[in-house]
Parts: structure tokens; C-alpha cells; sequence
């Protein structure tokens, strides 16, 4: 079973941060460009909370507001559930199932490291099937 460190280092850098000042619409095209789900959002190099598709469409969308008009701190998600570096993936899938969630940040210490999402743990269990089957 796999670390969220380990699960962190494969998947690589990420490098979609935004400010929570920011447009909607500035968020959702880092999206698209990003090919990711959600954004971080980030003020003074600190985690401030992450903004999602589920955000943008339960908060604008539904009620009839306008993305080029709000900006990111009106609709993002905080307080989420966290994780830290030792943490399983088992712990993250439980984490998730309880919360409702899909995404859960990564600390060390108080340091913020990454984000890690129902996707990568689907990628994490794939891989450690495939490794159990080559043993």
C-alpha cells in the first residue's frame, strides 16, 4: 500500500494555483488548460482552499450567476479533510468515503505539499495490483 508521499512524488509537480481574487472564468480556463477537475487556490504562498467543478456548478451555474463576475473566494470549497505525508491510500479512501469528498490536501508539518484525488488513488491501486501480480 502506498504513501501519500509516494503517491505525490508519481504524480509530479502540479502547477495549477490560482488566487482566491481571481475570476471564476480565469479558474475554469486553468482547468481546461491543466486537464484537472479543480484548482488550488493559494494567497501569499498559503493554501487557502481548492475550487472545483462541483463548486462552479452548484454555486454559479444552478444559480444563475456569472463567472466572469465572481471571483474564486465566493465559491471555493475549505476546511477540507486533510492528509499528511505517511498517510495510506487506505486512509485516503476512507477519508474520502466518510467526507463525501474528492479531493484531500497534502501537509507536511504545516507546509502545504500537493492535492491528492480519488483518480490518484484509483491510479495507486492499479499499480500495486499489477506489482502484487508480478511478485
Amino acid at each position: 500500500m502506498k504513501t501519500v508521499k509516494q503517491i505525490l512524488a508519481s504524480k509530479g509537480h502540479e502547477f495549477n494555483y490560482i488566487s482566491a481574487k481571481a475570476k471564476v472564468i480565469d479558474a475554469l480556463s486553468m482547468m481546461k488548460s491543466t486537464n484537472r477537475s479543480y484548482v488550488i487556490v493559494m494567497d501569499n504562498d498559503q493554501f487557502e482552499g481548492i475550487m472545483s467543478e462541483t463548486d462552479y456548478s452548484q454555486k454559479v451555474i444552478l444559480l444563475g450567476k456569472h463567472s466572469n463576475q465572481l471571483e474564486i473566494k465566493d465559491i471555493m470549497s475549505t476546511n477540507l479533510q486533510t492528509v499528511n505525508y505517511t498517510d495510506t491510500s487506505h486512509r485516503c479512501m476512507q477519508l474520502m468515503n466518510t467526507f463525501k469528498t474528492r479531493y484531500l490536501p497534502v501537509f507536511d508539518g504545516n507546509e502545504f505539499k500537493g492535492v491528492i484525488t480519488m483518480n490518484d488513488l484509483l491510479r495507486a491501486s492499479i499499480n500495486d495490483n499489477e506489482e502484487q501480480k508480478k511478485k
